[in-house]
């Protein structure tokens, strides 16, 4: 049939709308508290006086791009050293985090810790990569009293993760009472660094979601969903 010129013409094909999460990265304005996902990850937190400061050690030069931009939009000026650690200044915006992740000098996750999209989407800035297992999420070497109230709140976040870790480190076989269930083991063909992998096409697409898109400097094939 051909269309007279009183005809509509056709309309074009809608693109297709992606769905936000609730709790995605996107959901929210970004804020000073995201960067608990940083010190779920690799990031330490340190004190002095009345100040705070976080630094984050990246294996990666785009890592250091990402890091950088992600805490300017936090109003948090940013530097990076060589090797590449990325830090912030000592400020008193930061002492709420320390207060919470610091008990006597010691860092720890809090007992409640809350992993949303925006704190995610920071670790995987300064820790995520693939494997061929999955995904898996770096953690800090130094802090294994830390890793098992990490992986409960991944848990929490719809992502149980299977904890990774070189035979030389020795990582708790047992969380404290208030961090949740044990901790799963994978078997010792682990990474070079202790790491949560992610694993199953439902819970990688989980991640994706939570996560958004990749921030422009990261290369392909590296964020989840990319």
């Amino acid at each position: 049939m051909s269309l007279s010129a009183a005809d509509p013409a056709p309309r074009p094909a809608a693109a297709p709308v992606r769905q936000l999460s609730l709790f995605g990265a996107e959901a929210a304005d970004p804020a000073v508290g995201d960067l608990a996902g940083l010190l779920a990850g690799p990031g330490r937190i340190t004190r002095m006086g009345g100040t705070a400061r976080i630094s984050v050690p990246v294996a990666d030069a785009w890592r250091v791009h990402v890091l950088v931009a992600e805490l300017t939009r936090r109003a948090l000026p940013a530097a990076w050293e060589p090797g590449y650690t990325v830090r912030t200044a000592y400020t008193s915006v930061l002492t709420p985090l320390a207060a919470a992740w610091l008990r006597a000098g010691v860092q720890t996750p809090p007992a409640r810790l809350h992993l949303d999209g925006r704190r995610l989407r920071l670790w995987l800035a300064a820790a995520g990569r693939p494997d061929e297992g999955g995904y898996l999420l770096g953690l800090d070497p130094g802090a294994p009293h830390s890793w098992p109230l990490v992986g409960a709140a991944l848990a929490a976040a719809g992502l149980p993760a299977t904890l990774t870790a070189p035979a030389t480190l020795t990582a708790p076989t047992e969380p404290p009472a208030e961090s949740g269930p044990p901790v799963a083991f994978a078997p010792l063909t682990a990474p070079a660094a202790p790491a949560y992998r992610i694993s199953g096409r439902r819970r990688l697409a989980r991640l994706a979601e939570l996560t958004g898109e990749a921030p422009p400097a990261v290369p392909a094939g590296i964020w989840p969903g990319n």
